[in-house]
C-alpha cells in the first residue's frame, strides 16, 4: 500500500558504443518525447543495464496512474507509435511514425474529428484535424491542425498559417503571394472551413487588422510540438546519472521530488550546527498484520569543492503506524529533521534518503558556507516557522531548528493561512556594545512591489541576543506571495540585510507535517568532540583534531570508533608505539568484533618490527572475517620478515588466486621463487 506524502553537473566521459537496440528507443521510439537533458543523460551512461534502468525510470515518471500494475502512459505511447508507422507511411518515402501527421498522432492521439479534403482541382489535398479536451495538456479547449501537399506533391505537411498562408493551399492563386487577404477571400469561395483555419488554427482568434494571421497559432504549434516534454519533472534524470553509483540498482529508476531546507544556527559554546528537513512528495508503507511500516535509510556526506569527505553520517529511521495512525498521517505531509555539527569552511552537503520498502530515493543538495571567528556582523538565514515552543530541558539536549530556548517547526514550502502565526528566527553576531545600543531591527513586508506592513524594534529590546526571535499574527495579511526584509542598523547606517519569500495561502488550514527528529546532547557534551575531531582530521588539521580526539578518548575509553580515529591520527603523527594500548581492549575476545580495528592493529605491529604479534592479530582476523586478498599480502609480508618464506610464498600465491592482478604482489612472488632456486643445492 502507498501512503502518498506532501531540495548538477556530471563530467563527460569516453563512453561505449550504444547497441542498435537503445539507438532505436533513442531516436526512434521516443524521439518526439524525450527531453534535451533526459536525451544528455542517457548518452552519458556506461552500459546497457544502466540503459535499461533508465529506460524504466523514463516511463516510471511518466506513469498517470502509479498505482495500477500497468503503466497506460507506456502503453498507449507504443499504440500511438505503431497506429503511426502503419497508417501513414503509404503516400510518404519515411517510415509514418517519421511523417508529420505520424508525429502529432503520436504526441495527441486520434483527433476528435478528421476532415479531408482531395480530388479538387483548385485545392491542394489536404486535411483538418480538430482536438478537444487537451487543457491538462496546457492547450486551448478545442483547435485545428491542418496538413496539406504542398504543390500537390509529397506527403501531407504540417501547415502553419504565418509562415505558408492561404496562398499555399491554391494552386491557380495568381495574385500577390504576400497578399493573405486576397488568397483567403479566393479560398473561402472554394472551401470556407478551410479558409478560415488557414488564418488561425484555434476557433474564434481574430487576424491581424492586415488580414494576416497572429502568432497565436505558430504558439499552438510549437506547444504541440513540446506537449509531452512539458509534462515530466527531470530531475530524476540528474539524480540517476548523479546517484547510480552510490544507490543500489532497484533503487536508481525510483527517484522522487522532495522539499529540501537547510539554516545554520551557532551555538553559546562556539559550535556550529547544520539542521536540514527534506519532505519527499511521497512516501510508502507496507502493509501487514502489525500496521503500517517501512525502514528509511539515511547517508549524509559532506565534502570540500574538491570532492574530500570531510564527515559523513548514516542513519536507519524505522517506522511503525497503526491504524489510527495511518489515519492521521495519510492527510499530512512527511518531514525527516535532523542537526550536527560541522567546522567552519565551505563545503557542498548531500544527503541521500532511501526508503526500504518502495526501493524509491530522494536527496538534498545544498552548498554550505560555516563562518569561523566573528570578526565582522553577520546575520543567519532566518527560519520561517509555522509555530514556536519552548525546547524541553533546556541546557541537555539540542532540537533540530532550534534557536536559544525555541524550537521553530517550520517546513521547506513556507506556505501559511491567515490564521497563522509568522515566526522568524534568526541569529545576529559582530556588533559591538555601541551598536547592540542603538541598533534597530526592521521587518518589512512587500508583495506585487507594494510594502504591506513594516514594524521596527531596538535589538536591546531582544533578551535572548544573538537569537531574535519574532512573531507576527498573519490575520490581517491577504492571500498573496510575500516577500520580507529584515534589516538591522545602527546610526542610521544599514548594517546587515537579509530576504526572504513566503506564500500566504487561501485555505483556511494548511496540512503541517508529522516528523522523524532526534534529539542531540546539549553542546557542551564530549561527543562532539569525537565529531568535531574527526572533521579536523579530514580536513588535515592534525594538531587541532589531536585535542579534540585526545578529550573524546578521555571521556571514553572504551568507544571503538573513539579509540580507531585517535590511532589513526597517531599513525598519521607518527607516533605509533601510542596506539597499541589504545586498541588492546579491542582486541582479546572482543563482544563485538571489528575488520578495522584489528587490520591497523596488526599494521602497526608489523610497524614496530613485532610480525609474531602481527601475524597472531591476522590469523584473529581471519577466524572472524575470513580470507581476503589485503590480509593474505600482509601476512606474507610478516612471514618474508621472520625468514619464513615458505609460508611467504604460500600466502602470496593464495592472494593472487583470488586477485590475479596484483603487479606488486606477482612480483614479490616472481622474486622469492628465483631466490630459492640459487639456494636450491
Amino acid at each position: 500500500m502507498a501512503l502518498c506524502l506532501t531540495c548538477l553537473s556530471w563530467t563527460p566521459s569516453q563512453n561505449p558504443p550504444v547497441s542498435s537496440k537503445y539507438e532505436k528507443w533513442l531516436n526512434e521510439e521516443v524521439v518526439y518525447i524525450i527531453t534535451p537533458l533526459e536525451k544528455e543523460v542517457f548518452s552519458k551512461l556506461q552500459n546497457d543495464r544502466e540503459r535499461e534502468l533508465f529506460i524504466e525510470a523514463f516511463w516510471k515518471h511518466r506513469d498517470r496512474t502509479p498505482d495500477t500494475p500497468e503503466n497506460e502512459s507506456r502503453a498507449e505511447h507504443y499504440r500511438r507509435l505503431n497506429y503511426a508507422t502503419r497508417s501513414f507511411a503509404y503516400s510518404s518515402p519515411l517510415p509514418g511514425w517519421k511523417t508529420d501527421r505520424g508525429r502529432i498522432y503520436i504526441l495527441l492521439g486520434q483527433p476528435n474529428d478528421i476532415q479531408k479534403y482531395d480530388g479538387k482541382a483548385n485545392l491542394y489535398p489536404c486535411e483538418i484535424w480538430f482536438y478537444q479536451g487537451k487543457e491538462d495538456l496546457g492547450l486551448p479547449p478545442g483547435f485545428n491542425l491542418l496538413f496539406f501537399k504542398e504543390k500537390g506533391q509529397g506527403d501531407y505537411k504540417l501547415y502553419s498559417p504565418s509562415r505558408d498562408g492561404p496562398q499555399a493551399l491554391l494552386p491557380m492563386f495568381s495574385g500577390n503571394p504576400m497578399d493573405y487577404a486576397e488568397a483567403y477571400s479566393a479560398l473561402r469561395e472554394i472551401e470556407p472551413e478551410v479558409a478560415d483555419v488557414s488564418l488561425s488554427l484555434i476557433p474564434g482568434q481574430e487576424t491581424s487588422a492586415f488580414g494576416r494571421p497572429t502568432l497565436a497559432s505558430d504558439i499552438l504549434i510549437q506547444k504541440v510540438e513540446n506537449v509531452l516534454r512539458g509534462q515530466v519533472g527531470q530531475s530524476y534524470a540528474q539524480r540517476f546519472l548523479q546517484y547510480k553509483d552510490a544507490v543500489d540498482v532497484e533503487y536508481t529508476a525510483n527517484y522522487i521530488e522532495s522539499g529540501c531546507l537547510v539554516k545554520i544556527h551557532k551555538e553559546p559554546s562556539g559550535l556550529t550546527f547544520v539542521h536540514y528537513a527534506i519532505e519527499p512528495e511521497q512516501l510508502s508503507l507496507n502493509m501487514n498484520d502489525n500496521g503500517f511500516h517501512t525502514t528509511l535509510e539515511i547517508n549524509g556526506r559532506v565534502t570540500t569543492s574538491e570532492g574530500k569527505t570531510i564527515y559523513q553520517f548514516d542513519r536507519s529511521i524505522p517506522i511503525r503506524l497503526d491504524s489510527a495512525q495511518m489515519d492521521v498521517a495519510e492527510k499530512k505531509p512527511f518531514d525527516l529533521v535532523d542537526m550536527f555539527p560541522l567546522i567552519p569552511g565551505t563545503y557542498r552537503l548531500s544527503v541521500l534518503m532511501k526508503n526500504q520498502v518502495s526501493k524509491e530515493f530522494t536527496s538534498l543538495e545544498q552548498v554550505l558556507l560555516i563562518p569561523g571567528s566573528i570578526p565582522a556582523v553577520q546575520m543567519t538565514s532566518p527560519i520561517l516557522g509555522y509555530k514556536v515552543e519552548r525546547a524541553d530541558s533546556v541546557g541537555k539536549w539540542l532540537k533540530p531548528f532550534q534557536v536559544g530556548t525555541h524550537q521553530v517547526f517550520c517546513q521547506p514550502d513556507p506556505v501559511f493561512t491567515t490564521h497563522d502565526t509568522l515566526s522568524v528566527a534568526f541569529q545576529i553576531f559582530g556588533l559591538d556594545e555601541r551598536q547592540q545600543l542603538s541598533a534597530l531591527v526592521r521587518y518589512v513586508f512587500s508583495h506585487d512591489g507594494q510594502v504591506a506592513i513594516e514594524k521596527e524594534r531596538r535589538l536591546s529590546e531582544y533578551v535572548e541576543t544573538p537569537d531574535i526571535l519574532e512573531e507576527f499574527p498573519l490575520v490581517d495579511f491577504e492571500p498573496a506571495h510575500y516577500g520580507l526584509m529584515i534589516s538591522v542598523t545602527a546610526d542610521g547606517q544599514e548594517l546587515l540585510a537579509s530576504h526572504n519569500e513566503f506564500d500566504v495561502a487561501f485555505q483556511a488550514a494548511v496540512p503541517r507535517p508529522w516528523f522523524s527528529s532526534r534529539q542531540m546532547p546539549e553542546a557542551a557534551s564530549p561527543v562532539y568532540a569525537f565529531i568535531i575531531g574527526t572533521q579536523l582530521f579530514n580536513s588535515d588539521r592534525l594538531e587541532e583534531a589531536r585535542v579534540m580526539l585526545e578529550r573524546a578518548h578521555e571521556h571514553d575509553p572504551g568507544s571503538a570508533d573513539i579509540s580507531l580515529q585517535l590511532a589513526r591520527l597517531y599513525l598519521r603523527l607518527d607516533e605509533w608505539p601510542k596506539i597499541p594500548a589504545i586498541l588492546g581492549p579491542f582486541l582479546d575476545a572482543p563482544k563485538s568484533p571489528r575488520y578495522d580495528v584489528y587490520f591497523l592493529a596488526a599494521q602497526i605491529y608489523e610497524k614496530l618490527g613485532d610480525f609474531a604479534g602481527a601475524l597472531s592479530i591476522l590469523n584473529q582476523t581471519i577466524s572472524y572475517f575470513g580470507v581476503n586478498t589485503s590480509l593474505l599480502n600482509q601476512i606474507g609480508d610478516c612471514h618474508f620478515q621472520l625468514g619464513r618464506l615458505d609460508d611467504a610464498l604460500s600466502a602470496w600465491k593464495k592472494s593472487l588466486e583470488l586477485k590475479a592482478d596484483q603487479p606488486e604482489i606477482a612480483k614479490k612472488v616472481t622474486s622469492l621463487k628465483l631466490k630459492r632456486e640459487k639456494h636450491v643445492p
